[in-house]
């Protein structure tokens, strides 16, 4: 079986005073004067946007209807003896479920959302049922 691209995200970022970000698509067009928080809320958006696909994906599949899914990421810039790394934290709300049911789709989504799997090991990753 061949592999589909679904979706190429295209970008180009400039550093600097006037540093920015925009998509080939115009979709996103962000000024960027320090790298720094902006790297950081980037990927908590562009994560937490795909892990909620993920949780509405497997919520789909077990014919679980959901109402008002949402989903906070907090990604954390670490630095320690000179290293850099990340870890996160993602709150996930799913209103009106029961717990285990909840607590299934959050399992289930970091098995499908490929930040998730991106992540998977290199990052310290907390879940919680908000």
């Amino acid at each position: 079986m061949t592999a589909k691209v679904l979706f190429t995200g295209k970008t180009h970022t400039t550093a600097g005073a006037n540093g920015a970000a925009r998509s080939a698509d115009g979709f996103l067009d962000i000024k960027l004067p320090q790298p720094h928080p902006a790297a950081e809320n980037l990927f908590g958006a562009a994560w937490s946007a795909c892990y909620l696909g993920a949780i509405q994906l497997a919520a789909g599949q077990r014919k679980i209807a959901l109402t008002d899914p949402s989903v906070d990421a907090e990604v954390d810039l670490v630095n320690e003896a000179g290293a850099f790394f990340l870890q996160a934290r993602l709150a996930v709300g799913l209103p009106g479920l029961d717990r285990d049911v909840a607590q299934e789709l959050i399992d289930a989504a970091h098995a499908i959302c490929p930040y998730s799997k991106a992540v998977h090991g290199n990052i310290d990753v907390v879940t919680t049922l908000a």
